[in-house]
C-alpha cells in the first residue's frame, strides 16, 4: 500500500532526479535472476543526498508515529536499508537494529545485530520489494526470536504478483512510498518516456520473466 500520492510523486521525482532509478528500454539490465529488465533501482544512492533522504526518513518516521506507539524497535534490512533504517530511528529516537541475509559464519554468528528481546514490537525498513523474498527472510530472523513484526514500510515497490502473495502468505503488512505504478505516471508527468515504452514498461511489469 503506498501511503498517499504526494509522497509517492515526489519520491519517484527525487529517485529518478539522483538516477536512483534508471529506465532503459533500449539497452535493459540484467538482473541476478537472469531477468532483462529495464528498470534499475538502486535507493542507496539516496544516502548521499541530504535533502532527499531526509524527505524519505521524516515520510517513514510520520507513517509510523501515526500507527505505532512508543516502545517498538527498528529494524534495517542488510545491506540497502541499514543506511534510511538508522536515519529513521533517530528521527523517531528509537532502538535500532539490523538483519542480515544468513548468519555469520564465524565469530557470534549472528543474523539479528544490535539488541532483540522477546515480545519487543518491530518495524522493518526495506529499500526496495521484488519478490520480498528477502524481506520476508529478515520478518522470519526477528519472529525467529520472538519478537513480532507490526508492518515492513519500504521505498519503492515493483509490485509484482508474487511479492503480494508472499506478504500475504505471511500475514505481513507492507507499506511504500512510492510503487512502479506512479514511477511511471511521474516520468510520463516529467517527459522522460513516451506512450511506447510506456507500453513496454507495463508489458514487462506483467511478465517480467518473458521480457
Amino acid at each position: 500500500m503506498v501511503l498517499n500520492k504526494t509522497i509517492a510523486s515526489k519520491t519517484a521525482s527525487y529517485l529518478l532526479q539522483i538516477n536512483a532509478i534508471k529506465l532503459n528500454i533500449q539497452n535493459p539490465y540484467k538482473w541476478s535472476s537472469g531477468w532483462n529488465s529495464p528498470i534499475y533501482c538502486d535507493n542507496r544512492i539516496c544516502l548521499s543526498f541530504p535533502k532527499i533522504r531526509d524527505f524519505l526518513a521524516n515520510s517513514i518516521a510520520d507513517e509510523i508515529k501515526k500507527n505505532v506507539s512508543n516502545n517498538f524497535i527498528i529494524a534495517g534490512v542488510a545491506t540497502g536499508a541499514i543506511g534510511i533504517g538508522m536515519l529513521v530511528a533517530n528521527k523517531l529516537n528509537a532502538p535500532f537494529i539490523y538483519v542480515r541475509p544468513e548468519k555469520k559464519k564465524h565469530g557470534r554468528k549472528n543474523q539479528i545485530e544490535g539488541t532483540l528481546n522477546k515480545n519487543e514490537k518491530v518495524i522493518v525498513i526495506e529499500d526496495l520489494i521484488s519478490t520480498g523474498k528477502s524481506s520476508l527472510n529478515a520478518v522470519d530472523a526477528i519472529q525467529n526470536n520472538g519478537a513480532k513484526v507490526i508492518f515492513m514500510i519500504a521505498l519503492f515497490t515493483y509490485g509484482f504478483e508474487i511479492a503480494k502473495k508472499n506478504f500475504t502468505n505471511k500475514n505481513i503488512e507492507l507499506k511504500t512510498l512510492c510503487d512502479y505504478r506512479n514511477l511511471i505516471e511521474t516520468a510520463k508527468d516529467n517527459n522522460l518516456i513516451n506512450e511506447d515504452e510506456i507500453k513496454s514498461l507495463l508489458r514487462w511489469r506483467k511478465n517480467p520473466e518473458k521480457w
